[in-house]
């Protein structure tokens, strides 16, 4: 039996995990506030600790920042190949179709960032604006490529998303804030000369990591979760 401090010790854990984990959101706009070395060290150790298959840690980063980060999103604004072209080559993140729940849950987000932004549907043009802040991976001091062994299978794929999950979990942990990012992916013939990556990596998304501007209003929209009735089936007594 835990002893009365053990149990308040657990609880004050239990309520810091909490925090971070309902306060992490994908953010889309980042102060010009450097995140040095040893924090992002820090971070990526305690993002190693996430579950892993018979642990295979089946997970690359490449962690960017400045000059580097700036040719990366030079490459890919420069490509001449837009967002909604471009060929998924290496996986498909989306359905060829997409299908209800998805689609109303996916069109409900669009319309609250673009509504957030003050960009009517019809305005084109500044939606593909929007989407290319992307690459210059909002304005965050730094920027992460994630790359995992394409000879690797599906489990290997879902332990490299828990280390995605644990790295963002962390970096809210120290007042830091993230934006999980698929759309590098189908760029990686724009990133690999860059940073080196080998033919057998796949990019699996890119992660923008710094300080949130709470002035900027894209921050300001929050996404909605599904009751679990929706999702939830408990069986037994």
């Amino acid at each position: 039996m835990l002893a009365r401090d053990d149990k308040n010790e657990i609880a004050d854990s239990a309520d810091a995990v909490d925090e971070a984990i309902s306060t992490r959101r994908s953010v889309r706009a980042f102060l010009p506030d450097p995140v040095d070395n040893e924090t992002m060290k820090d971070l990526l150790r305690l993002a190693a600790r996430a579950p892993s298959g018979t642990n295979m840690q089946p997970w690359k980063a490449y962690v960017t920042r400045g000059a580097v980060k700036d040719r990366i999103s030079d490459a890919i604004l420069n490509s001449g190949v837009r967002a909604e072209k471009i060929e998924w080559d290496e996986y498909k993140y989306y359905p060829d179709k997409f299908f209800e729940p998805y689609l109303g849950r996916r069109r409900t987000v669009g319309f609250a960032l673009y509504d957030a932004l003050g960009i009517q549907r019809r305005e084109v043009e500044r939606m593909r604006s929007q989407h290319d802040r992307n690459f210059v991976f909002f304005d965050a001091p730094v920027g992460v490529i994630f790359t995992i062994d394409r000879r690797l299978n599906k489990g290997s794929w879902i332990d490299h998303g828990m280390f995605l999950q644990t790295l963002m979990i962390a970096a809210r942990g120290r007042g830091l804030h993230t934006c999980p990012q698929a759309a590098f992916a189908p760029y990686h013939k724009q990133i690999r000369p860059i940073l080196n990556i080998s033919d057998e990596e796949i990019v699996t998304c890119g992660m923008a990591i710094g300080y949130e501007d709470t002035s900027k209003p894209e921050n300001g929209f929050r996404t909605e979760r599904a009751p679990l009735e929706d999702w939830v089936t408990f069986l037994g007594d």
